[in-house]
């Protein structure tokens, strides 16, 4: 059971919603800058609420934060606020909406601050140590607001892993954490099964799996999570798109499909969402496809 969440391993299958930044950018705005979606914590804060509470009634259970490239270095003084307003803002839409939802506070890696495409590398050059610090004041200001849980998203290799497990020792907030993958291994090139194995018994970590990959990479990436770990999978890739450079723009088919979805909940998938490019229709289809399995 996840501690204060209802998320069991083999329980009813979990909602997570979809690309938060997708949907800001389809609502017309421009998040080009370092900062990302943070920009409008500070900017256009209702604009974030209005986004999630799409996402949950979409059918998303789970609000991830517009905390995911939020740190002090970009932030400068006012980054604990925004931080904290970052939770905020996600817990406003729960209640406008109601029901049974959760807020994850969106840790994201250290290469995501950097805004150069580092988080799909890894291998920083910085030790496990630097890299806990790093992070740990992060996750004490998102904590200071009240999260259900920290998502530990995006992360690229092993080392960083073991920095943010390290990092949220004493926190007393419960925390996923999810890999980004190419095939069956980090984008650092580490064998997946290996990378699980590191947070295989972490106690505060109550559920393991991946994000920001292909949907074709999930399915093994669910077996080998579910070999690694007694833990609750959870798996939000993104649509799976390529990018032209030429043309600057996202080339379709998506390949984040609805036959995918019973596919992962058969090979173990207990939280399901999606990430980068998926819409609140994207995540309607895995709501409709989700209770028509269980019925």
């Amino acid at each position: 059971m996840v501690p204060g969440t209802g998320v069991s391993a083999r329980g009813p299958v979990i909602v997570l919603d979809g690309g938060l930044a997708t949907e800001l950018q389809a609502r017309g705005h421009d998040l080009s800058g370092p900062l990302w979606s943070a920009r409008l914590l500070a900017d256009e804060p209702e604009e974030i609420v209005s986004a999630h509470e799409t996402f949950f009634r979409a059918g998303a259970e789970v609000a991830t934060t517009a905390s995911y490239q939020a740190s002090f270095e970009a932030f400068g003084e006012n980054a604990a606020a925004m931080m904290r307003r970052s939770v905020e803002l996600a817990q406003v839409a729960r209640e406008r909406v109601g029901g049974r939802r959760w807020v994850a506070a969106s840790v994201g890696p250290y290469g995501a601050t950097l805004a150069d495409g580092s988080e799909y590398r890894g291998r920083y050059g910085l030790s496990v140590a630097e890299l806990t610090r790093f992070h740990r004041p992060r996750m004490e200001a998102l904590a200071e607001a009240g999260p259900d849980l920290l998502a530990l998203e995006t992360v690229p290799d092993i080392d960083e892993a073991a920095a943010l497990l390290a990092a949220i020792e004493g926190i007393g907030i419960p925390a996923w954490l999810s890999y980004t993958i190419s095939g069956d291994r980090t984008r650092a090139g580490q064998p997946l099964g290996e990378a699980f194995a590191v947070a295989a018994d972490h106690p505060g970590l109550v559920a393991l799996g991946v994000n920001c990959c292909a949907p074709g990479d999930v399915e093994p990436a669910i077996r080998l999570a579910r070999r690694a770990a007694r833990k609750p999978v959870i798996v939000y890739p993104n649509s799976g798109e390529e990018w032209d450079a030429t043309r600057r723009a996202w080339t379709p088919p998506s390949r984040f499909t609805a036959e995918l979805v019973p596919r992962w909940i058969r090979a173990g998938a207990d939280l399901v969402g999606g990430c980068c490019r998926i819409r609140p229709a994207d995540i309607a289809m895995v709501r409709r496809t989700v209770d028509s399995y269980a019925a």
